[in-house]
């Protein structure tokens, strides 16, 4: 898993390049994340200043650096704006287990574009990383997020009682899964 870690890896396909996040996507991010659709069941408040963001990155570069992370930036050819990211945390190597995160800017919702990323980084961990699980957590009442993972082949296991402290308050979390040897591109 160490070996996925040594340069940020660059992801193609049909429709879109993954690549590093850059602190010039400082205002891409910022737009995201300041538009309470995107954080309704996000666990970070709705942003409200540019500096968020700009932490936001410099956390997610952090992150890669100490190989506890890898999020990418979502962008549609041939343009490189950042629409969105995705990626990996919780990577628990000893597990050979990674954590799936994501969010998509409204704008590109119902597109296909979320599913087309998501097929490309879990590829890459189950080829790359040499991962065996991947989980992902998301809120019971977001259908988006279940739907996109029903579609890349995600099982559901089960909703855990106030999983997570979110924006003050407990809330409930799904869980689904995919496996290795389930996983069809």
């Amino acid at each position: 898993m160490d070996q996925a870690f040594k340069v940020f890896p660059l992801l193609e396909t049909e429709r879109l390049i993954l690549r590093e996040i850059t602190v010039e996507d400082a205002q891409a991010i910022y737009e995201n994340f300041s538009d309470d659709r995107v954080t309704e069941y996000y666990d970070l408040e709705t942003f409200t200043d540019l500096s968020q963001a700009e932490a936001l990155i410099h956390k997610l570069l952090s992150g890669f650096t100490s190989r506890e992370q890898v999020r990418w930036a979502i962008t549609i050819k041939p343009e490189d704006l950042l629409i969105g990211t995705c990626g990996f945390h919780a990577i628990e190597k000893e597990h050979f287990k990674v954590e799936a995160g994501y969010e998509l800017n409204p704008d590109f919702w119902g597109r296909g574009i979320m599913r087309e990323a998501l097929n490309a980084i879990f590829t890459y961990a189950f080829e790359q990383m040499g991962v065996n699980r991947i989980e992902a957590f998301y809120d019971p009442e977001n259908d988006r997020s279940k739907n996109a993972l029903e579609k890349c082949g995600f099982v559901y296991e089960g909703t855990q009682r106030k999983r997570f402290f979110e924006k003050g308050k407990f809330v409930d979390a799904s869980l689904s899964s995919l496996l290795k040897e389930d996983f069809q591109r």
